[in-house]
């Protein structure tokens, strides 16, 4: 059956008759066999160049590479369909498809993430060009996800700053995260790091400089307070203050 089948097949491709080609190629599309589809769909698209079938070949063959997975051609053949459709019904489906395979493609967060900063600008960009597109909604989600990638990356760097003691390290990539990603979820355990990361970075100081170092640890203190009264991190925070403000008294004491 198999042998039939795959021989049925070459004889298919090496026939000379497009539209037969195209029949079958339609067919295998149609029965999700994308596999062959793509096959056929390949050869023909050089042939098939500026004739009436060539838009609906195209659309296709950008989703043959989709269905099968191979999320790099997908989105280059879907931009690569909205370049030369413009003004097709399918190119606001297809630009929104192109940024869908970037987002698809980018590894997970702990890996290099220049993939999910593509896809993330390719779907603003998308919603800035159809505001009123029902993908909006869609689009919007996969920038969450996108965000949601990219900042857990840092914090991990942030973390393991702090966890190998590069406690000023930790803390300005802290910072960064919570101005690179103003809506976090995750703010106040930012700023209870960024105490911890300022109180460590002071202790290891020169004399000279803790007192100002730990004054920084007591204004994250504050700021956490003031803006979160009710996070999970003040009980540990309320420690780490009592202990920052005693040795700010030592250290007067000692300068007296």
């Amino acid at each position: 059956m198999g042998i039939a089948s795959c021989s049925g097949f070459e004889k298919i491709r090496k026939s000379s008759d497009v539209n037969q080609k195209l029949t079958k190629a339609n067919e295998y599309y149609e029965k999700k066999d994308y596999g062959h589809a793509n096959i056929l769909y390949k050869e023909l698209m050089p042939i098939m160049k500026s004739t009436r079938n060539y838009e609906a070949l195209f659309y296709k063959y950008s989703y043959t590479y989709y269905y099968m997975k191979d999320y790099v051609m997908a989105s280059y053949y879907f931009k690569d369909f909205v370049e030369y459709f413009p003004t097709s019904a399918n190119a606001e489906e297809c630009e929104f498809m192109s940024a869908v395979c970037l987002f698809k493609f980018a590894p997970k967060y702990s890996l290099d993430q220049s993939n999910t900063v593509k896809a993330a600008d390719a779907l603003r960009n998308y919603i800035l060009k159809y505001p009123s597109s029902t993908r909006v909604e869609e689009a919007r989600k996969y920038i969450n996800e996108s965000q949601e990638k990219l900042e857990r990356k840092q914090a991990d760097a942030a973390k393991l700053y702090y966890n190998i003691g590069q406690y000023q390290a930790a803390m300005v990539t802290y910072k960064a995260i919570m101005r690179n990603f103003p809506e976090t979820k995750n703010a106040d355990e930012y700023l209870y790091m960024i105490m911890r990361a300022m109180y460590k970075y002071a202790r290891m100081s020169v004399q000279d400089k803790q007192e100002e170092r730990y004054a920084s640890a007591l204004s994250a203190y504050r700021e956490l307070k003031d803006t979160y009264p009710g996070s999970k991190y003040l009980p540990e925070a309320e420690k780490i203050y009592t202990e920052t403000d005693n040795n700010i008294k030592k250290l007067r004491n000692e300068h007296k």
